[in-house]
């Protein structure tokens, strides 16, 4: 009987031991699972990097980064606000302080139908607005201004940008109340 009892005990305690020792290999799964999430492997994003410009243009640029740590990209961008962010695309934004390559390259100043100082896509003839101002009172322009105006002042630099803004808001309407 004391052999049948041992027998039983050595049983129960081989049984126990096994199920502890599933249960220790089990957690050290989940502790290499635990490990596996802190060291990741590299994450490819897109990158939109949107830029305001002075004459109120949006330009957008995209790439794509493959990176390590969020927070490491957000750092190389850190001039940039961060505007929206999900798993698979982050967006920065800036304003600059100048006009726009699209101003640059096509921009004129001119004036619409109803005497609105715009900007155009081109030359006032184009009708193609890019942005618009204020009202002038066409009847306190000098005649060279009105063609100038007609024919389209190219616009070149932030510089003369503000400066043609400047000097037609002198004869711009006055709104009444």
């Amino acid at each position: 009987m004391r052999k049948l009892h041992q027998s039983r005990i050595l049983t129960v305690c081989s049984t126990i031991a096994i199920i502890l020792s599933l249960m220790l290999t089990d957690g050290n799964q989940e502790r290499v699972k635990a490990e596996d999430q802190v060291i990741q492997e590299p994450l490819t994003l897109e990158v939109v990097l949107q830029r305001i410009y002075l004459d109120g243009e949006l330009g957008e640029e995209v790439t794509y980064e493959t990176i390590f740590s969020l927070e490491d990209l957000k750092a190389s961008y850190e001039n940039w606000q961060l505007i929206d962010q999900n798993e698979e695309k982050i967006v920065f934004q800036r304003k600059v302080d100048d006009i726009s390559p699209l101003l640059k390259t096509n921009g004129y100043f001119g004036i619409t139908g109803d005497g609105t100082l715009s900007i155009f896509n081109g030359k006032p003839e184009t009708n193609e607005v890019i942005q618009s101002f204020f009202q002038i009172d066409i009847k306190k322009l000098e005649s060279r201004k009105q063609d100038e105006l007609m024919h389209g002042i190219k616009i070149q630099t932030k510089d003369q940008y503000l400066q043609v803004i400047k000097t037609f808001e002198t004869y711009s309407k006055a709104e009444k109340k």
